[in-house]
């Protein structure tokens, strides 16, 4: 019984550490459980202006890439398809704000869960329920993206994020299913014709970058593209679960990697400088943009702090050498949006990595796409979690059975245990010799119940990290008042059923020897219920069904041994 008090103890610890550190993170604290990076210096200095100098692909240290702050002002041209509606500046030709036409932001604002978040000082947004905004230039909420030219000789400069852009012909060009709106400046004898290329349902937007050289001696521009945006947490993110909030890198040499902005700000950012592959991000809770250069072509990649709180990330690569009159073209992606797995790996190979599941990984994708397949016959995501636990508890009854048998077994010998107790008192070495003589003559595994369970654990986090990370919840709704399985249950009434089925799975199971490993298990459901009110309506949904399933299982399986222990004793 020692191996499961200790397996006890370290899931109440456990869960009082993560409560800890939830709480630290909503206000403000570094997470306990964050990697400390080892200091790398990667980040360029910005100077009071917002400007940084980087080193030019094409003529090391020769370029100077703007980075923040617009020296003129532009106009706003907009772009409208079925799932955007867009924002252009003519300044820089940059994309300053985009309207996601499918997704609301989060309403919490019905139910309790108003009040209580209240008590943590937690008021839900102004925007609540409206139409979301993933890009945006406004103070206080600053996120946009940009490309521009580098590469120019000493006392010029080529078209930038802040030089001033007309718009081409009338404006947006429809081409059927197709936008196209395109931009052009001239810069030094260099002119510069910006296209982006819209499909209308899709959230990966083409950008076609035509350079012409209008001199007459040959130039080596570097192409850049950047995401710059401020530091701060979108609003719907909950204090009471982590979600990364910051910049992602990657490249087929060292996968996927998390840049957090607090490390920037420090100097300590820790990613790959220089490949020709992969891709610069920015990442929140369901929603992510990306930079996707042409692959096969060295590019550099780059973080920045600058004033005002804002962070940058950006790729440049080298266009290579344009003679007098003529011209070159440079093809890249530009994603904004929700998390889609399928259509951002379709974009650009890692670009799914986005959802990072972390070490459980291998577990996480295969268990992704049966979801996905399940939906596609249900129709329902809350139905889809409800059967894709079905399923689970099905694969794993073996194994749930062996550990219900056991627990059966010891509760069906819990009075003679209670008996031993009481007749050897404090004498635990004979009280021991005498449970072991009793486990085996009734052919009873102490640690039965607890290894069977343990071989699940992998799996079950796995399905948090599913759930929690899937922007197909978002928005989402099951039955009755349960409208967005990415929010809380407004009248916490989930949450409620499991903490009851934990309290009922605990009177199945084998009261505890040890009076305080006994008060360990009743307060268990609290600590876990708990944890759940405020966690997405999805997840306690699978809790609940796989509680209910469990304590069935329970009840069938501890029948069956009466009815054995009933018919031994007969004959």
């Amino acid at each position: 019984m020692d191996i499961r008090r200790t397996i006890l103890w370290m899931i109440f610890t456990f869960s009082l550490l993560l409560l800890w550190n939830n709480w630290q993170q909503h206000h403000g604290q570094p997470s306990l459980f964050a990697p400390a990076p080892a200091p790398v210096a990667q980040t360029a200095p910005a100077d009071a202006t917002g400007r940084a100098d980087l080193p030019s692909v094409a003529q090391p240290g020769a370029a100077n890439v703007p980075a923040s702050e617009a020296p003129a002002e532009g106009q706003e041209v907009h772009v409208k398809t079925a799932v955007y509606d867009l924002t252009f500046d003519t300044l820089g030709a940059q994309l300053v704000r985009s309207e996601l036409l499918q997704f609301k932001n989060v309403d919490e604002t019905t139910g309790i869960i108003p009040w209580v978040k209240g008590l943590f000082g937690i008021h839900p947004p102004q925007n609540a329920g409206q139409v979301m905004y993933l890009l945006n230039d406004q103070p206080g909420d600053m996120y946009v993206a940009q490309t521009g030219l580098v590469g120019a000789p000493q006392g010029q400069s080529y078209p930038t994020h802040l030089t001033p852009f007309a718009l081409v012909g009338d404006g947006p060009v429809n081409k059927g299913d197709i936008t196209e709106i395109a931009f052009e400046a001239t810069s030094d004898q260099v002119r510069v014709v910006k296209t982006f290329i819209l499909s209308e349902n899709s959230y990966d937007i083409r950008v076609r970058t035509d350079i012409f050289n209008l001199g007459d001696q040959p130039i080596d521009p570097s192409l850049y593209l950047q995401l710059t945006r401020d530091g701060h947490e979108p609003a719907s993110t909950s204090g009471f679960y982590s979600t990364f909030t910051g910049v992602a890198v990657y490249s087929e040499q060292d996968k996927f990697q998390k840049v957090t902005f607090e490390d920037i700000t420090k100097n300590k950012a820790s990613y790959i400088q220089q490949a020709d592959n992969g891709w610069v991000g920015m990442v929140q809770h369901y929603f992510a943009t990306a930079w996707v250069p042409q692959q096969g072509v060295v590019r550099t990649n780059q973080t920045l702090s600058l004033p005002g709180g804002l962070f940058a990330v950006r790729t440049i690569e080298s266009v290579g050498s344009i003679a007098p009159g003529a011209q070159k073209t440079v093809e890249s992606h530009l994603w904004v949006g929700p998390q889609d797995q399928q259509a951002m790996g379709a974009v650009a190979p890692g670009l799914d990595l986005v959802v990072d599941y972390g070490w459980v990984t291998i577990i996480a994708k295969p268990m992704f796409q049966l979801m996905i397949w399940l939906h596609d016959i249900v129709g329902n995501w809350g139905w889809t979690i409800v059967v894709l636990t079905l399923l689970i508890k099905l694969v794993f009854y073996p194994l749930s059975a062996a550990s219900y048998r056991s627990m059966a077994k010891m509760k069906l010998v819990g009075p003679r245990m209670k008996h031993l107790k009481e007749k050897f008192g404090d004498d635990k070495a004979k009280m021991n010799a005498a449970m072991m003589e009793m486990y085996r003559t009734e052919k009873i595994n102490p640690l039965g119940g607890c290894l069977p369970m343990l071989v699940q654990i992998p799996v079950f986090i796995a399905l948090y990290w599913v759930l929690l990370g899937s922007v197909e919840m978002r928005g989402a709704p099951w039955i009755l008042w349960i409208h967005d399985l990415a929010i809380s249950d407004p009248w916490f009434i989930l949450p409620a059923f499991m903490m009851l089925t934990m309290f009922l799975q605990i009177k199945l199971n084998p009261t505890p020897p040890d009076p305080m490993q006994a008060r360990v298990m009743m307060i268990m459901p609290l600590v876990f219920g708990g944890m759940m009110f405020l966690f997405p309506a999805g997840l306690v949904l699978y809790w609940c069904v796989n509680n209910t399933v469990s304590i069935i299982q329970q009840r069938v399986i501890m029948n069956r041994l009466d009815k054995e222990k009933a018919a031994s004793a007969s004959s």
